[in-house]
């Protein structure tokens, strides 16, 4: 089922499957802003990445010696939650563990999402909760928005930049193509100008751009004349990805913020040891929030 809240500015769709974020349409422009799933492309519009962020090496990972099987980007982007609150300007759902996550995820765990919009921003809240009595919960959490682009009448997608909050240059690592896992070995520096990344059409062949250690902070997809399009803000969030469906016309750009993400290549480590691996001890709980702003 989704769910709808809007003011003046800007009209919001959520889903109860996945507590997706499927709609923003901009008002004062009179555009639907975020990608509309057509799986030509790609079938999602922006998925919450929980409780895993990217794929795990070898397609497992090991807790406490067990080797657990774990598709791309944990479960959570294909449960239904349960609407738990609705207002005039949020939206909030639960996921709770049960016994088909616990056989394959051994944690249990409650995941709050709230969806909240004042004026022309959408914020996204994160709430993980251990319930548990005894033990801790190992978790990675991401967000996977995708924004269409172009947008406006007689524009492409190459006429479109991306922007970095003014920065001169940032350090980012590629997937390795083979490992399907981070080659954070061998990290690249991308030279900006003035803060900006033009959009090409080859820019994405390589797959996603990771920007680790907290570089990212801001992120914009703006338009031809470099002002503004839809911007996301994440305070404190290690990682971020920019990404598009590599080798096609695809259009659209996902900016993405992570905590935690996909395993470095090599990886062999314990669930613990995952980069950035988050942890929620018995009874306490995680919270974050990242923002979207249409300009």
């Amino acid at each position: 089922m989704m769910h709808y809240i809007e003011n003046d500015r800007i009209k919001v769709a959520v889903a109860d499957h996945g507590a997706e974020l499927c709609g923003i349409y901009d008002k004062k422009r009179g555009h639907e802003v975020v990608w509309q799933a057509d799986p030509k492309y790609w079938n999602r519009h922006a998925p919450v990445l929980f409780p895993f962020v990217g794929k795990v090496c070898g397609g497992q990972y090991r807790y406490k010696g067990v080797s657990y099987p774990m598709g791309q980007h944990g479960f959570a982007r294909d449960m239904d939650f349960t609407l738990v609150g609705k207002t005039e300007n949020s939206i909030t759902h639960v996921l709770r563990s049960d016994e088909a996550t616990l056989a394959k995820y051994p944690f249990e765990f409650e995941l709050e999402i709230t969806h909240r919009i004042e004026d022309n921003k959408v914020f996204v809240e994160w709430k993980v909760t251990n319930p548990a009595k005894d033990e801790p919960l190992y978790f990675s959490i991401g967000a996977h928005p995708a924004f269409n682009v172009p947008v406006l009448p007689g524009t492409k997608k190459d006429d479109y930049y991306v922007s970095f909050d003014g920065k001169e240059e940032l350090e980012y690592v590629f997937l390795d193509p083979v490992a399907e896992a981070a080659d954070a070995e061998n990290p690249h520096k991308l030279v900006l100008d003035g803060g900006f990344m033009k959009v090409t059409m080859d820019l994405f062949d390589n797959d996603a751009y990771i920007f680790d250690h907290g570089q990212v902070e801001k992120v914009a997809i703006c338009y031809p004349d470099k002002t503004p399009y839809v911007t996301i803000e994440c305070k404190g969030f290690p990682s971020v990805g920019v990404w598009s469906k590599p080798k096609t016309d695809a259009p659209y750009i996902c900016l993405e913020p992570w905590i935690g993400r996909v395993d470095n290549k090599g990886f062999t480590g314990e669930l613990p040891e995952k980069f950035e691996e988050q942890c929620a001890q018995p009874g306490e709980s995680f919270e974050s929030v990242y923002t979207i702003t249409v300009d």
